[in-house]
Formats: structure tokens, sequence, C-alpha cells
């Protein structure tokens, strides 16, 4: 079982053409590379292309993208993210428009994965069941976390990568089901990082605050976003040291851990969202 840190459970809250498989980029830091782009080059990381998965591609300047007819942004250097969330099914249709206007549908194989049970009784019934009030102040609170999440700058700052923004034992991992007090909830769609109240978090990543308040589930809450819609929370900080609309860069300290809001014991839950989608931060963190 994976220990009781983090009693969160965020509501719900986050190949070729014709068949011939993706090529895929040698690295999720191969978009970033400096060089020409021949036109009808699109390059997507494997490694990215699975459930939970994060995956930052380049393509020709000037091309456009669609997934599973979403509109994706590309930046005019051709660097483009796909998300795929926990339950994604196992193919994605990429249509792709190249400079000069020949067009083609990708069918994008995506990787399924394993999920953990987590098991975590002791809890306040309040926090498993909350009140009429309570709920109230949920449902009000997800609509602002869902405009906070609609925010797409175009400046790639992710595909510089996502730095570690604290150091601690891993608590809790994306995608495990919650049961909490015996009874079945959302799974939990972040990485959880145990460490003293008071320790440094830091930006994953360059971008802007587009979310900075404290919130039921999540207590003291920051969400960054880092262009084309890859956003980062930080949550169930002790304190906030930004302010929404505040540019902030990669490695800058930004909170303190702690145990706001519904948490059994201090440590700082990370997500990472395409747009609306829940990803798994754990694998494109490095540093």
């Amino acid at each position: 079982m994976i220990g009781r840190r983090a009693a969160l459970a965020l509501p719900g809250l986050l190949l070729g053409c014709a068949g011939e498989t993706s090529r895929a980029a040698p690295s999720a830091s191969a978009p970033a590379a400096a060089g020409a782009t021949p036109a009808a080059s699109l390059d997507i990381p494997a490694s990215g292309l699975t459930q939970g998965g994060l995956a930052v591609g380049r393509a020709a300047p000037g091309t456009r993208l669609t997934l599973d007819g979403r509109a994706v942004p590309v930046s005019p250097e051709g660097i483009f993210a796909l998300g795929f969330g926990r339950d994604a099914p196992a193919e994605a249709v990429l249509a792709v428009t190249f400079p000069g206007g020949r067009a083609e549908q990708r069918r994008l194989a995506i990787a399924p994965r394993h999920w953990n049970v987590q098991r975590i009784n002791g809890l306040p019934e309040a926090q498993v069941t909350p009140g009429a009030p309570a709920l109230a102040r949920i449902q009000a609170e997800q609509r602002r976390l869902n405009e906070a999440r609609r925010t797409s700058t175009a400046v790639p700052h992710y595909a510089a990568g996502l730095h570690w923004p604290a150091r601690g034992r891993i608590s809790g991992i994306y995608g495990s089901q919650r049961i909490l007090n015996g009874q079945p909830r959302a799974a939990h769609l972040g990485l959880d990082i145990a460490g003293p109240v008071g320790t440094p978090i830091a930006a994953a990543a360059a971008g802007r605050v587009t979310l900075a308040e404290d919130l039921y589930f999540t207590g003291n809450t920051l969400l960054v976003e880092h262009g084309h819609g890859v956003t980062t929370l930080y949550a169930h900080l002790s304190r906030i040291d930004v302010s929404p609309g505040q540019e902030v860069s990669r490695g800058e300290p930004i909170a303190l851990m702690g145990a706001t809001g519904r948490a059994t014991g201090p440590h700082l839950h990370l997500g990472l969202f395409w747009g609306a989608t829940s990803l798994d931060p754990q694998p494109v963190l490095e540093g």
C-alpha cells in the first residue's frame, strides 16, 4: 500500500497514415533541438504515447494539427504538445495539414497502463462525503479551476523540460484508485512528494500563474501555465508566494510545502494538465 500522506481525490479532477507507425523522436527533449525541419516532417516521441502521457513533438513550421477533433497549438518553430488521459482509448487520430496544404491522418497507438489501488482509512467523514454547503463550495471552485486550465499562451516553455519542484519520499502516484474509508473514489491524478512543512516548492517550468487560492480539496493551491495549455498544479501548500498573472521562471521558489485542504500529512501534490486532461507528471520530470 502506498503511504498515507495524501488523502487527495481531485474531483472529476487532469501510426503513420493508413496504418504506418508514427516516427518517434529519440527523446522528449528532441523537439527543442535546433535546426530546420523538413516540410513534411512530424516527430512525436513514443515515450509520450501512453495513458497519462505528455508527448512534446515537432512539426514543420506552419503545420496545423488536431487531435481527435481538438485543435492543437503549434509554435512558430513547430513545437507542440499532445496529452492523453488516464483512461485514454487505445487509439487517437491526429489530423495533419502540412505547409502547402497536403493533409493526412495519423493513427496513434496509445499504450495502456495498469493502475494501483490505494486504501486510506481514518479520514474525517466530512472529507470523504462533504455536506451540502461544502458541495456548493467545491462546485464553485471547480468552475474556477476549469477556467484556469483553459488558459493557453503562445510560448512553449514546457519544451525545455519540467524540473522537480521539490524532493522527498513519493507517497502517492498518478492513476492509483483511491478507496477512502472503504468507499471507492476518483483516481488520484497527480504525484505526491512528502516532506516537512515549509519545504520550498519551485516552479517546474517557466510560465504564468493562473490561479492562487485556498480550495476545499487541495488547500492552498497554485496553477502555472507553461504554454499551449500545459499547466502544473501545486497543492496542500502552507504558503503561496506568487500571485495570479505573475510570470515565473523555471526553478523559481513559488510556495512552501504544507498539509492544507484534504491531506493526512505534509506533502506536495503535483498535477500536470494538457487543457482539462490530467496527465502523469512523474515520467516527464527531470533534474
